[in-house]
C-alpha cells in the first residue's frame, strides 16, 4: 500500500464500519427488526390488494414513423386508431350457408352492444365478400375497440370471447385473434417461481447440511420480493409500469436475494467455524461480505438505471421496478438476515459444531478450499491454454448473436391450444401468411378538400398493388377528416419473416418518396408490423450509448475499489464475452428453433435487459472473488499465491450461488410466456458461463499472466481516486 493509501485508509475504515454497526443493531434488536419487516410486507400487500394494479404497456416511440401514423389516425378520427379483434369462422363444408349467416349475425349483434366496442363488421353483409376466403371455408368479423389493446379491460375482452363462442355448433368453429385476446389469454404464473425456490432450497440444504440454515437465504429473498411486489403495484398508479414487470421482477429478485443472503450467511458460518460467538460472527460477516453485497447491489442498480438512457417508455418502468427490487433485497440482506441469525443462531451454531465434529471423527482435512487450490495451480501452470480455449469457446457460442433479429412474438408463437394461435393459423391458411401482419399506410394532404386526399390514396393503392412483396391492397378507407385516408397493404410473407422487414424498408426508402413528390401528399407506414420494426431499430441505434454508459460507470467503480486500471478493463471484456455467449444461445434456441421452440425473432428488449441484469450480476462474483484476491495480495505480496487463496476461499460459495441462480432462472424456461423463456435461458446461460468458464478458468489465467501488473494504477489516478476497502478484516495466517 502506498503512503497515500495508508493515509486515507482510516477514513475509509471508519466509513465502512457502518456495516458493523447495522449488523450489531439488527442482531441485538432482532425481534424489533423482524416485526418491522413483517409489518412492511403485510402492509404493502394489504394496501396493494385494496387498490389493485394499474399496469400499462407503453410501447410508444415518439418521432418514429409508425408512431406518427398512429397519432395522425387518432387525431383525424380513423377506425384504425383503436385495437381490433377478429372473430374467425371456419367450416370445412363452407361458411356461406344461410344458417351460419343467421347464427353469426345474431352473435355479432350481441357483441356490438358490449362495453368498449365501437364497431362490428359482418362478413356476410359488409366488405363485399372480402372477408370470406376464396375456398369459402374461412371468414372473419372485425370488432373495433375504443382504445389500444393494453388499455382495454381484460374483463371486457373476455366477455367478447365468451359471446363469440356461443355461435359455435353445426360444424361452425369460432376462434378469436388480436392483441387484446392475447392479453386476456395470458396465464397466471407461479409454477416457475415455485420450481426455482424449491431447487434453490435443495442446493442450500446440500451446501449447509441443515434445513434451518438453508431456509434463511430463501426467507430473506421472499420477504424482499414480496415487499417489492406490493410497492410496484402501488407505483403502477403513479408511473407507467408494464404488465410483464412482476414476473421479471420476481425472476431477478429471487436470484439476487438468495445470492446476496448466501454471501453474507457463508461468511457468518465461516466465522462460527473459527470459534466466534453469534454476534461477533454476524458483525464480521456484515463488515466483510456485507460490503461486497452493497457494492455489487449498487453495480446492478447502476446497470439497470442505464436503461433509462435508452428513452424507451416500455423499459423505463421495468428498469426502475427491477432496480427497486435489487435495492430492497440488498437492504434485506444487510438488516433482515442479521436479525434472523440472531433468532436462529443457536441452532445454526450447534449444526456447525456437529458437522465439524463429524469431519474430525472421520479424519478429514478441515482446510478450506484444498480442491480449489489444486485447480488454481493447474490453471496457473498453463495459463495461455486455459485462456485461449475458453475465449474461443465463448466466441463460438456468441457468434449466432451476430445474426440476431429483433422483433416481438405474435400469435404465431402462442401455444397451439390457444384461440389466438388457432385464429392466426386459420387466417394465414385462408387469406395468406401476410394477412396477420398488415401495413397501415396513411395518406395525408394537410387540407384542400376531399378530392386531393382521395386522389392521393387512389394513387397510393395502385402503387402498392404493383409493389413486389405486396399480396393484396384494400381500397382507400376515409376518415372523418377528408384530408386523411388509409390504405391497408397485406404482405406476401408472414409478419416475422425477414422479407416483411425488407418490404417495410423498401416502402419507406424507395417506393413512397417518389409518390410523395408526384402527389404532394405525405405517406406514413404504420401498423403493428411497422411499429415492431421501428422499436427494433430504435433499440439497435441506442444500444451503443447504453453499453458505453453501463460499462464506463461499472469500470469506474471497480477502479475506485481495487485501485487498478487493468482489473476493470478485464472485467468489462469478460462480462461482454459472457453476455454475448448468452445472447448467442438465445438466438440458437428461439430464432433458429434449436431444441424445439417455434422459430421467431428475439423480443426487441431482451438484449438490453439481459445486458443490464447480467452485467450487474457478473460484478457480484467479480467483486467477491477479486476482493479476496486483493486481500491476499496485500497480506503476502505474492500475486500467484493471492489468486490461489482467493479462489480457495470463494470457489465453493461462488459455485453454490451460481447454481442457485441458474436453477431459479432456468425454472422460468418452464413458463408458457415466450418472453420469460428467453429471459430465463439467457440469464441461466450467462451465469453458468460466468461462474464456470470465466471465474474458474479465465480469471486465474489472466491474473497469472498479469502478475503484479494487475494492480497497477497510474500515479495521477492514484492520487485522484479515493481509497475504498471492501475487506477491512485481516485473516490469521
Amino acid at each position: 500500500m502506498t503512503p497515500a493509501e495508508r493515509a486515507t485508509a482510516p477514513t475509509a475504515a471508519s466509513r465502512a464500519s457502518v456495516f458493523e454497526r447495522i449488523a450489531a443493531a439488527a442482531h441485538r434488536h432482532r425481534r424489533r427488526a423482524l416485526a418491522l419487516w413483517a409489518a412492511l410486507l403485510v402492509g404493502v400487500q394489504v394496501l396493494a390488494g385494496a387498490v389493485g394494479d394499474d399496469y400499462h404497456n407503453d410501447f410508444s416511440l415518439p418521432g418514429t414513423e409508425s408512431q406518427q401514423a398512429g397519432e395522425l389516425l387518432r387525431e383525424h378520427g380513423s377506425a384504425q386508431a383503436g385495437a381490433e379483434i377478429r372473430i374467425v369462422l371456419h367450416d370445412e363444408d363452407g361458411v356461406r350457408s344461410a344458417e351460419h349467416a343467421e347464427r353469426v349475425g345474431a352473435m355479432l349483434a350481441e357483441v356490438a352492444d358490449l362495453p368498449h366496442v365501437t364497431g362490428v363488421q359482418d362478413p356476410y353483409r359488409d366488405g363485399g365478400g372480402r372477408a370470406v376466403s376464396e375456398d369459402g371455408t374461412t371468414a372473419y368479423a372485425t370488432v373495433t375497440l375504443d382504445g389500444q389493446a393494453e388499455n382495454v379491460p381484460v374483463e371486457a375482452t373476455r366477455r367478447i370471447i365468451d359471446t363469440a363462442n356461443e355461435a359455435e355448433g353445426d360444424g361452425l368453429r369460432v376462434e378469436l385473434g388480436g392483441d387484446a385476446v392475447r392479453v386476456a389469454e395470458g396465464g397466471a404464473g407461479g409454477a416457475a417461481e415455485g420450481a426455482g425456490i424449491l431447487g434453490a432450497l435443495v442446493i442450500l440444504v446440500f451446501l449447509f447440511g441443515s434445513l434451518v440454515a438453508a431456509a434463511l437465504p430463501v426467507v430473506t429473498a421472499l420477504f424482499a420480493v414480496g415487499s417489492t411486489l406490493g410497492l410496484i403495484v402501488l407505483a403502477s398508479h403513479l408511473a407507467s409500469v408494464a404488465d410483464f414487470t412482476p414476473p421479471v421482477m420476481m425472476l431477478v429478485g429471487l436470484g439476487v436475494g438468495i445470492d446476496y443472503a448466501l454471501l453474507v450467511f457463508s461468511r457468518y458460518r465461516a466465522e462460527l467455524l473459527r470459534g466466534a460467538d453469534g454476534e461477533s460472527a454476524t458483525r464480521t460477516a456484515l463488515d466483510a461480505a456485507g460490503r461486497t453485497v452493497f457494492f455489487a447491489g449498487c453495480t446492478v442498480i447502476i446497470a439497470l438505471l442505464g436503461l433509462v438512457a435508452l428513452g424507451l417508455g416500455s423499459l423505463q418502468g421495468v428498469a426502475l421496478a427491477v432496480a427497486l427490487t435489487v435495492l430492497v433485497t440488498m437492504l434485506a440482506s444487510l438488516t433482515l438476515l442479521p436479525a434472523l441469525l440472531g433468532v436462529f443462531g443457536g441452532r445454526i451454531r450447534r449444526g456447525v459444531e456437529k458437522g465439524r465434529a463429524r469431519r474430525e471423527a472421520k479424519g478429514r482435512d478441515l482446510e478450506e478450499g484444498a480442491g480449489w487450490r489444486r485447480w488454481a495451480r493447474a490453471v496457473q501452470r498453463r495459463p495461455w491454454a486455459a485462456l485461449l480455449v475458453s475465449v474461443a469457446a465463448l466466441g463460438a457460442l456468441a457468434a449466432p448473436a451476430l445474426d440476431m433479429r429483433l422483433g416481438f412474438a405474435d400469435a404465431g408463437n402462442d401455444p397451439a391450444s390457444s384461440t389466438s394461435r388457432a385464429a392466426y393459423d386459420l387466417l394465414a391458411d385462408g387469406f395468406g401468411p401476410g394477412f396477420n401482419g398488415p401495413l397501415v399506410v396513411v395518406a395525408h394532404t394537410g387540407g384542400g378538400g376531399d378530392r386531393p386526399a382521395r386522389a392521393a390514396a387512389d394513387e397510393l393503392r395502385r402503387t402498392l398493388a404493383g409493389t413486389p412483396g405486396v399480396a393484396a391492397v384494400t381500397p382507400p378507407i376515409p376518415t372523418r377528416d377528408p384530408a386523411t385516408a388509409t390504405v391497408i397493404a397485406f404482405p406476401a410473407s408472414a409478419p416475422q419473416d425477414e422479407e416483411t422487414s425488407e418490404l417495410v424498408a423498401d416502402l419507406r426508402q424507395d417506393v413512397l418518396p417518389p409518390l410523395e413528390e408526384s402527389t404532394g401528399a405525405r405517406f406514413l407506414v404504420g401498423g403493428p408490423t411497422a411499429a415492431t420494426e421501428d422499436f427494433a431499430a430504435t433499440v439497435e441505434g441506442r444500444m451503443p450509448l447504453f453499453v458505453a454508459l453501463v460499462v464506463g460507470l461499472s469500470a469506474l467503480l471497480l477502479m475506485v475499489v481495487f485501485r487498478s486500471l487493468l482489473i476493470p478493463l478485464k472485467a468489462a471484456v469478460l462480462n461482454l464475452l459472457s453476455i454475448g455467449a448468452s445472447l448467442g444461445a438465445i438466438t440458437l434456441v428461439f430464432q433458429h428453433g434449436f431444441l424445439g421452440p417455434e422459430p421467431g425473432p428475439i423480443e426487441a428488449f431482451i438484449p438490453v435487459m439481459i445486458f443490464a441484469i447480467v452485467f450487474g450480476l457478473s460484478m457480484d462474483y467479480e467483486v467477491f472473488l477479486l476482493s479476496r484476491i486483493h486481500e491476499e495480495w496485500r497480506n503476502t505480496g505474492e500475486p500467484a499465491l493471492a489468486v490461489r487463496e482467493g479462489l480457495a476461499h470463494t470457489g465453493r460459495v461462488i459455485t453454490a450461488a451460481a447454481a442457485i441462480m441458474i436453477v431459479v432462472f432456468a425454472a422460468f424456461v418452464l413458463s408458457p410466456d415466450r418472453m420469460l423463456q428467453q429471459f430465463g435461458l439467457g440469464l441461466a446461460v450467462a451465469i453458468a458461463l460466468d461462474a464456470v468458464v470465466i471465474r474458474c478458468l479465465i480469471v486465474p489465467a489472466v491474473m497469472q499472466l498479469l502478475g503484479r501488473r494487475a494492480w497497477w494504477l497510474p500515479r495521477p489516478l492514484r492520487r485522484l481516486l479515493p481509497a475504498v476497502e471492501l475487506e477491512r478484516h485481516q485473516q490469521p495466517r
